[in-house]
């Protein structure tokens, strides 16, 4: 009998709706045969797209991809507000939006454009004082969650179309692009649009587009990759996503021996390391002037 051996690297799934990031690890653990799948940067059940999931080696990976810079189209609804800021949760309020200018839009998006200040959404999986957001809704609790700095790069409004509700409310859709860093909540981007609006907002429909440099093109359904496995080897996933330094042979056992290397000058970490024939050995960051490891491939 062969030996089933599943590739260190990267896995790039475009997440159904309905399901949590949780159980797409759980449906990969199946497909790949291991338990060490990891993500990085949850999506909500409701949104779709792209999740970067890491299997064997490249579980290490993950916590530094989870801080790059993320893309999504989604719908945002003016005229309700909800208890998740999303679809998911039950409408709290609703206003008529029909007399919603796109010159009040344009400028409620550009002041959420930039380094903004945002408050997530109280139905989150933020820990407050060690307990999930969402825990202390359920439980009833009253609480504040503290604004924290995001920045939103960009933020474009594609289409605007007036719809009237089941019972009759007059909301207004928009169609939007935001490109964001790491912990920005797009569903409070929705909440703050229609809040300045006077009329309230949530999201109906979201879809991650890009994590770092791993678009849609490189994303496969859970039915593709349970026919054909697609792994993005480790090396070349460091290398899409973080600067690159290549070191020679006597480097190279220097550094998978702990020894702290000078780095070269000048580079954002973190940094993939490279050895002779292109093998991953390690992703580490500057340190006084030295290669500090934060992972070890060797």
């Amino acid at each position: 009998m062969t030996q089933h051996t599943v590739p260190d690297g990267l896995v790039i799934v475009d997440k159904p709706s309905g399901f949590t990031s949780h159980d797409v690890v759980a449906k990969m653990r199946g497909i790949a045969r291991t338990r060490r799948v990891g993500h990085a940067g949850t999506l909500d059940p409701m949104a779709t797209g792209v999740l970067v999931l890491g299997v064997q080696r490249a579980t290490k990976l993950l916590g530094h991809l989870a801080l790059t810079e993320k893309e999504y189209l989604g719908t945002i609804r003016l005229g309700q507000s909800t208890v998740t800021d999303d679809a998911e949760g039950e409408i709290t309020a609703s206003a008529d939006a029909s007399g919603v200018t796109r010159e009040a839009v344009d400028a409620g998006v550009a002041a959420l454009t930039g380094d903004i200040m945002q408050v997530p959404s109280k139905v989150s999986a933020i820990k407050i004082d060690g307990k999930r957001s969402y825990a202390r809704v359920r439980g009833g609790e009253e609480f504040e969650i503290p604004a924290r700095p995001v920045t939103v790069s960009s933020f474009r409004v594609y289409d605007v179309r007036e719809a009237t509700t089941e019972d009759g409310h007059a909301v207004v859709d928009l169609v939007v692009s935001v490109v964001c860093s790491s912990g920005t909540y797009i569903r409070a981007l929705a909440r703050d649009l229609g809040a300045g609006l006077g009329v309230g907002g949530h999201l109906t429909a979201l879809r991650r587009t890009r994590v770092g440099p791993y678009g849609l093109d490189a994303a496969r359904t859970l039915e593709q990759l349970q026919e054909e496995l697609t792994v993005m080897p480790v090396a070349e996933a460091a290398a899409a996503a973080f600067p690159r330094w290549d070191v020679d042979a006597h480097r190279a056992r220097l550094l998978a021996n702990g020894v702290r290397l000078d780095m070269p000058t000048g580079g954002r970490s973190p940094v993939a390391v490279f050895g002779p024939e292109g093998r991953l050995l390690a992703l580490v960051e500057e340190h006084k002037g030295k290669a500090k490891s934060l992972a070890v491939f060797v």
